[in-house]
Formats: C-alpha cells, structure tokens, sequence
C-alpha cells in the first residue's frame, strides 16, 4: 500500500456545531493526515449552526473539507458520503469522536502490510469506554443464565442475535479479528464500498446496529480487525439524541432486522433465544424503574414493549440481504 494513500473522512451530523469544531481540530492533530473530510449535516433547512462555523473556517485545514446537507439519518447519510468519497481508505468518525494523534497513522501501517488485501475493515480502541466492574454485572447475569453462547468482545452471537459489545475487552497492543465493528472510528477500504456495499435503508430515520449490519456483511468476504494502538476518545455527547421510548423501540426491532438478515430464515430455536434475552432485558430496565423511579426507565420499558409486540406480529421485513 502507498504510503501516500488517501482518506476520505465520512462524518453524519445533527445539531452539534461544537461537537464538528472539536472532530475538525482532532483530524488537523493526525501525524498522518486526511485526505479529505465529508461532512454531512442531516439539520433542517431553518437549522443552519453547524453550517454558520463550517464555511467560514472550511478552508482553514490541511485537508479539503467539503459540507453538504442531507437528511435522513446517520445511514442515509454515510451513504451520501460515501457516494462522494474519493480516497482509497473511507474513514467514518462520528463528531464527538476525538482520534489520538497516531490514529491514522497506526490504521494505515495494518493495511500496508496487508499485501493479499484481505482485510476489509479497522476498527479502533476507544480509551475511555473500557467496562468497568460494576458496569459488567449484568453481563454476569448473561452468563449465570445462559442467555448467550458467547462472551467474546466484538464477536456477533449467532445463535442469539446479539453482538458482544467491544468495550467489554481490556487495553490491548496489535491487532485481533472482529464480527462486527462500530462507526465512531473505523476505516474501510474502498474495495468494500466499490462492491456495492452501502448501510441498509433499513436504518433510515435513527439508526441503531445499522454500522455492526454494515459490518457483518462486510466480514462475508473481509477480514475485519480491531487495532488496539489506534486509540480514539468518545464524549458521547447528548445533543441530537432521540427519545427514551424510540431508543427502547430501536433496541428490540433492529436487533431482530439483523439476525434474520445475517443469519435468517430463523428457526424455532433462534426465535426462542432472541425474545428470552429481550425478556431479560425488559425485566432488567422495570428493576431499573422501580427502584430509581426515574422517567427513563419507564419511556424506554414502553418502547422495548411495543418493539417485542411489533417483531412478535412479524412486522419486521427484511429490505436488503
């Protein structure tokens, strides 16, 4: 691989000027600079923040940055961005993903080295989400019941449904193989997109799982691996965030749309073991509500509600394979 090789930064926004300013400084901070950075601003047309601080600085940067506005949500608009990216690597970076300065320039070493071009994907190491105790015992539960046949950090549980969230793996150096991968700081080759491959429209409006679908598809013909060097900083900003009882919704339906998309058609067994974790889940959250008798908890019990009675009826259509 040249070690010239271009970056097409694709980044979907809403309502969060600050967050834009933050990633611009971060991308300006790489040892091994961008390429260029798409910036997707899904706002409406009277919601016009973000693009008053973008312009005017836009050609502040080592790099071209280049803003459009299209809506639709963060699939509708990574595909927009990816329509246009004219680099050989397509980074997708959320806006308040901050990379450490080595961060391109620890993604590009692996694919240089990958003569065979048999890694289709790089996800990086986000520092500051690493599970801590207490955050890990409802996973603990997992195991104690059985809801899952595996535990492994980015691996996808094919008989369950559900992927193993990636910050449960300690700080690591190298490189290790992964199912799926998230888009707050993953680089693709563009092979991977050139074939075809675009974020499912399933995922239009608020997107959830729609990047480890992505991904799962992905892995189909690429390797994808997580590099523990290329360290990135998530702030998990609020802004530009939907409703408790949507997310809840989200949480049952997409995560159904992407087992019988990669695995389906689903059997009597997989049906079984999707719904009984989705049960868990529920009474997991009611415990939540009634001892904290926080709004939270009860919006997002509502949501997960409807989504299980929405899946149960079969309403859950598959667009896209």
């Amino acid at each position: 691989m040249d070690s010239n090789y271009k970056i097409s930064v694709v980044t979907p926004t809403l309502k969060r000027p600050n967050e834009v300013l933050g990633l611009l400084d971060t991308l300006k901070e790489q040892n091994y600079l961008p390429f260029e950075l798409i910036l997707v601003d899904g706002a409406a047309d009277d919601e016009r923040r973000t693009e008053a601080v973008v312009l005017p600085i836009i050609n502040n940067f080592p790099f071209r940055v280049r803003y459009f506005r299209h809506s639709g949500g963060t699939a509708i608009q990574r595909n927009y961005g990816i329509d246009r990216a004219e680099g050989e690597l397509i980074a997708f970076v959320d806006d308040d993903v901050r990379l450490f300065p080595d961060f391109f320039e620890n993604i590009v070493s692996v694919f240089k080295n990958d003569l065979k071009k048999e890694i289709g994907g790089i996800t990086g190491y986000k520092d500051n989400l690493h599970f801590k105790l207490g955050e890990r015992k409802r996973w603990i539960w997992y195991k104690r019941l059985g809801l899952l046949s595996t535990y492994q950090p980015g691996t996808y549980d094919f008989k369950t449904g559900y992927p193993i969230n990636t910050n449960m793996h300690p700080p690591f150096s190298g490189t290790r193989k992964v199912d799926f991968m998230t888009s707050a700081c993953t680089v693709y080759r563009k092979e991977v997109t050139d074939s075809g491959l675009r974020f499912d429209m399933f995922f239009r409006d608020y997107g959830m799982l729609e990047d480890a679908h992505f991904a799962l598809r992905a892995g189909k013909k690429w390797k994808l691996l997580q590099n523990g060097d290329a360290k990135c900083h998530e702030l998990v900003s609020p802004g530009g965030r939907e409703n408790r009882k949507k997310i809840g919704f989200k949480a049952v339906v997409n995560y159904y749309y992407v087992f019988k998309s990669i695995v389906g058609p689903l059997n009597f067994i997989q049906k079984f073991r999707f719904f009984r974790y989705q049960l868990f889940e529920l009474f997991r959250i009611f415990y939540g509500w009634v001892r904290y008798r926080q709004s939270k908890y009860l919006d997002e019990l509502i949501g997960r509600f409807n989504g299980l009675w929405y899946c149960w009826l079969g309403n859950v259509k598959l667009e896209s394979k």
